[in-house]
């Protein structure tokens, strides 16, 4: 099957989150030494699991229009799962199918089973280690992912160094009348309107995704049709969460704008840096907090 391997590194977050983001680190972090990758990892699955936290009720209303555009399964494939939002909301949403979670880190998927088994759904729940631009991989039991009724892919195809190429692999793993749901997001989340720092890091952001990672907010619906896929519908999704927030947003900001500095640092000016790092000690208790994003979903058959 088609793996999942982050090339570039986003001040945002990667993984596949449904609502949120995708497997990225801060640009410029660097996978050498093994105590700060290993930190790294933990730091993102935090965020993560923050971001299905404060995003619950988007993703459940997400996964209520793919089931309602498809119908029940009996075999899901979760591209680029992460920490496992995805992966848990697909096997709710799904009673009777199994779910395969493919990502490129075992530290997640090993993370994504233990969620799975604390949810009671570890019976319906496997893994397989792979990269989505990669060849194809084993599960931990050995086996191979099986083709799937439904292929979800949420935040992880930003990352492909060849979408139509990777795409085509892809809808070689959907059975006939099977569905691909490609969930991407359009830019980073936003927790200050009008906010004219935060406003100069997402430029800095857009400047640099640009170069390495071009096809983030990109229209997949031609990607998908030079693939091979027929767009059978397209949605687009808003976020403005705006107070009584969900407990989690504080936190969730406050982290999402640590990893935010800490991504842009030789990108931004010095004085902008530490005004960065001042406002993510302020920021939970900020009255104009909010969350702002954008995400857009094609729903295609092979």
């Amino acid at each position: 099957m088609p793996q999942n391997h982050t090339h570039s590194h986003a001040p945002g977050h990667a993984h596949n989150q449904a609502p949120g983001h995708a497997h990225d680190q801060a640009p410029g972090q660097s996978h050498g030494h093994n105590h700060a990758h290993q930190h790294d990892h933990q730091d993102l699955a935090d965020i993560l699991d923050l971001d299905a936290e404060v995003l619950h009720e988007h993703l459940t209303e997400v996964m209520a229009w793919v089931h309602e555009q498809t119908g029940d399964v009996a075999t899901v494939l979760d591209l680029g799962a992460g920490t496992g939002a995805g992966t848990l909301a697909l096997a709710r949403r799904f009673p009777g199918a199994t779910v395969t979670a493919v990502d490129v880190s075992p530290q997640m998927l090993q993370y994504l089973r233990h969620k799975a088994h604390a949810a009671g759904l570890a019976d319906r729940i496997r893994t397989v280690e792979a990269d989505l631009d990669g060849a194809d991989s084993a599960g931990a039991d050995g086996t191979k992912a099986a083709a799937a009724d439904l292929v979800w892919a949420a935040n992880s195809l930003h990352h492909l160094a060849d979408p139509v190429a990777s795409l085509a692999r892809i809808r070689g793993a959907i059975r006939p009348g099977g569905h691909l749901v490609a969930f991407e997001m359009d830019s980073f989340p936003r927790f200050l309107p009008g906010d004219e720092l935060e406003t100069r890091c997402h430029e800095a952001v857009t400047a640099m995704r640009a170069g390495d990672m071009p096809h983030l907010g990109a229209d997949w619906g031609p990607l998908l049709q030079a693939a091979g896929f027929t767009v059978q519908a397209q949605r687009r999704f808003e976020i403005d969460l705006e107070p009584p927030l969900p407990e989690a947003t504080g936190r969730y900001a406050q982290t999402s704008l640590r990893r935010l500095r800490q991504g842009l640092e030789g990108k931004l000016s010095p004085e902008d840096l530490t005004a960065l790092e001042a406002l993510a000690d302020v920021v939970p208790t900020r009255p104009d907090l909010t969350v702002q994003a954008r995400r857009t979903a094609w729903i295609a058959t092979p």
